[in-house]
């Protein structure tokens, strides 16, 4: 019961953090400029219609729906596995970092049409793709989970 309460809690945090972050760099930056912090990393306000890196973003726009319907199939799995299985504390905040970042993509797809990105890493003529705190968590969460899924199976073996 704590291990799916913490679940919900790192997902709403998510979800708190993403958005209003999100809704920050709306207000403060113009599309497409950036502001440098460090020799490596800016600021910046993109658009994303695709998926991570800008995957099928060309596309003419079914992929809107098609990456909600993803986002949201993946967070009823995950509230379903939730609610049907104990996992441990670290699995459950991992999948509450990938359900909240799931959601926060989500409703940007909804209600913009587009994921907003903002965090761009680059050294010289070499750059990472833009993305938010909705993609950091899932990478997060899923490292959690692979973490959790390694370290637990290594215990049972002993």
């Amino acid at each position: 019961m704590f291990n799916r309460r913490m679940a919900l809690i790192s997902a709403v945090l998510i979800m708190f953090f993403d958005l209003g972050s999100k809704n920050w760099i709306m207000r403060h930056f113009l599309v497409g400029t950036d502001h440098p912090i460090t020799p490596w990393f800016s600021l910046v306000y993109a658009r994303n219609t695709g998926a991570a890196f800008s995957l099928l973003a060309n596309q003419p726009g079914w992929q809107r729906g098609f990456f909600t319907a993803i986002a949201l199939g993946a967070s009823i799995i995950i509230l379903i596995l939730l609610r049907k299985k104990n996992f441990s504390l670290l699995a459950s905040i991992g999948l509450g970092l990938i359900l909240g970042g799931a959601l926060g993509n989500a409703i940007d797809r909804m209600a913009l049409g587009y994921v907003v990105d903002f965090l761009w890493f680059h050294v010289q003529q070499y750059s990472w793709p833009a993305f938010n705190v909705a993609d950091s968590a899932i990478d997060l969460g899923a490292a959690l989970l692979l973490w959790d899924n390694f370290h637990s199976s290594k215990t049972h073996k002993n």
